[in-house]
């Protein structure tokens, strides 16, 4: 057998213009021909101009290469007067080695091409297209020079890790088709994985593909420098006027020496957007190699003002039309701390809600002191309540957490006349624990958010003692295929108190609303009293929702079917749930989902609307 062998680069220099494949000397990348659109296998021009034809008879998936880039074919495009025999003559000869060039990008190095006139007139040509059989990877061989080849020799973890990554993710593998296009998105997506790991001048030392085309197989061989992996150092900050650049770097949260990878740059950005004390951030390395061991992180800030006033309209299905008023202070006296007032005026629902915290401090804590002051109403009661709390809160890009000290007073006036009073000091835990593909329009991921609290209460003819009140709420996303997305929440609270005691309402649970059980009034499911629905010391709570793009060409238009089941009471064994079930639309809004809901209760055997905005972690 007589073998063939040449580099990818010596192959396709005669590619008239068409790019080349890298060889050994860090060559460039093979730039892929413009893919034309489907069209027909013949090219004419209008019968008026007498122009020149040329059918093309190859496989569909090389039709509209071919008749995008041969020269005879744009030939065919022109008046038949504009074009003299010898120009006509040239290209038709020119012809099969183009059509070759062009095939060979594609992976097709040992093609037949016959050009063929029409016996009967000159105006039309034949051009038959047997591509043989496309190459094959047969053999990859992938090769590291620099500080990662050293590190990973020398046993570092983080190093050989990286390496591993690395080889497992390069993009044309053995047993993949060979394609032009393919090489050079597989060679830069080589780099980038490199990049992101911390080495950012990293490139390719040289790169080779050895063709043979009796057998239509190819060999890749690549050598990569990795050259420095950049170590944080320092930050150069631009763009401070009120703000501290002690602020700054806590919103780096990370300790000299780590390597600067691209999720440390992009968390970094995120919290600096995230953080509401600027309206601009970016973040970029200084890829200086001199510095790589102690690397400068430029980042540049657009502060925002320090003092927002925001006014509001809205309607809630929950609590009715609402107009709010909310005033944001970002430097409270000239202190690294940020201010937060909002009073809202509703139907349902009237509060005032204030708080001073500090600015991010080390491993991201904030300190903060709050209040709350709110007036609730439902079918069957209104509820003052008024609380004051005092914590320390963590927020990360999957761990949200606080710890609070609450004192709180709730007055409950029923509808017949009843009034009670309670009061109650507490230890508190919140936290929610994201893993999520997007925060703000998941569909693969789950989310869990925990409560704990111990304190004592006191109240109207009732004992004073010792209460514990936990909550967990479990939410699942799932797709199901390619068009299909599903949904799951699990929802459950109880609180632990003697007989003869109570807690203020705040402390316990009712259902019933958007983001509980669909079909039923904002908070119209708890145990009944005297007639009355009141709220319980137990409640459970479950939903099941399955989804779809409404049309392909509104892909963030759902349509959505669920059903929803739980309630409350004042024991899990008393708990009876009821279900509720329906078909809704969602919007995939930039700031998050937009449901609308139409829900039957099948204990009420009545309908509601329900509309919210946003995901209830």
């Amino acid at each position: 057998m007589t073998w063939r062998r040449f580099s990818a680069c010596g192959l396709l220099v005669a590619l008239c213009g068409l790019g080349g494949c890298a060889a050994l000397g860090k060559a460039e990348p093979v730039a892929p021909p413009p893919q034309a659109e489907a069209g027909t296998t013949s090219v004419a021009a209008s019968p008026e101009k007498q122009g020149l034809r040329v059918q093309i008879e190859a496989p569909d998936e090389l039709k509209a290469l071919l008749e995008k880039h041969l020269d005879i074919v744009r030939l065919g495009r022109m008046a038949r007067a504009d074009v003299d025999d010898s120009e006509w003559a040239r290209l038709l000869e020119a012809s099969p080695a183009q059509a070759k060039d062009l095939l060979q990008t594609e992976g097709y190095f040992a093609p037949k091409i016959d050009v063929v006139p029409d016996a009967d007139t000159r105006n039309i040509v034949r051009l038959r297209v047997d591509p043989g059989p496309r190459a094959r990877v047969t053999q990859l061989t992938l090769l590291i020079e620099g500080e990662l080849e050293r590190s990973a020799a020398n046993g570092d973890a983080l190093a050989k890790d990286t390496l591993e990554a690395w080889r497992r993710s390069f993009g044309l593998r053995e047993g993949s088709d060979f394609r032009n296009p393919a090489w050079s998105d597989a060679k830069s997506a080589a780099l980038a994985v490199l990049r992101a790991a911390g080495y950012a001048n990293v490139a390719w030392a040289g790169t080779n593909a050895e063709v043979d085309t009796e057998a239509h197989t190819v060999r890749l061989y690549l050598v990569a420098d990795s050259g420095p992996l950049f170590r944080y150092g320092s930050l150069q900050i631009e763009g401070l006027v009120a703000h501290d650049s002690e602020t700054v770097s806590h919103l780096m949260n990370a300790g000299r020496g780590v390597p600067v990878t691209e999720t440390l740059l992009l968390d970094f950005q995120e919290r600096l957007q995230k953080s509401g004390l600027f309206e601009g951030a970016s973040v970029m390395l200084d890829t200086d190699a001199a510095q790589a061991a102690n690397a400068a992180i430029v980042v540049k800030l657009r502060e925002a003002p320090l003092q927002v006033y925001t006014f509001g309209v809205g309607i809630s299905a929950n609590t009715g039309p609402r107009a709010s008023v909310e005033h944001i202070y970002r430097r409270v006296f000239g202190y690294a701390a940020s201010s937060r007032n909002k009073i809202e005026w509703g139907q349902k629902r009237q509060f005032w809600e204030g708080e001073i915290s500090t600015h991010p401090g080390e491993n991201l804590y904030r300190n903060l002191i709050g209040g709350t002051i709110e007036n609730l109403e439902s079918d069957t009661d209104t509820v003052l309540s008024q609380r004051l709390r005092l914590g320390r809160t963590q927020d990360t890009q999957r761990i949200e957490r606080l710890y609070y000290t609450e004192a709180e007073r709730s007055r409950t006036v029923t509808i017949a006349g009843n009034r009670t009073n309670a009061y109650a000091l507490s230890l508190n835990y919140h936290g929610v624990w994201r893993d999520l593909d997007s925060v703000i329009l998941p569909t693969q991921g789950f989310s869990f958010a925990g409560q704990v609290g111990v304190g004592r209460s006191s109240g109207t003819n009732a004992s004073p003692g010792i209460f514990t009140r936990v909550y967990a709420r479990l939410t699942g996303y799932l797709p199901l295929g390619r068009t299909w997305y599903s949904q799951a929440r699990v929802e459950l609270g109880h609180v632990y108190l003697r007989e003869n005691m109570v807690v203020p309402d705040s402390q316990k649970f009712r259902a019933g609303g958007d983001d509980s059980v669909r079909g039923y009034g904002y908070r119209s499911l708890g145990p009944v009293v005297d007639g009355l629905v009141t709220s319980g010391t137990s409640t459970v709570t479950a939903s099941v929702e399955v989804a779809r793009p409404f049309l392909q060409s509104m892909p963030t238009l759902w349509l959505a079917w669920f059903i929803d089941a739980g309630n409350a009471a004042n024991s899990f064994a008393a708990l009876k749930p009821v279900y509720g079930t329906g078909v809704g639309l969602r919007w995939r809004s930039p700031v998050g989902p937009l449901r609308l809901d139409w829900a039957w209760g099948a204990e009420t055997r009545k309908s509601r609307l329900h509309f919210s905005v946003g995901i209830a972690f």
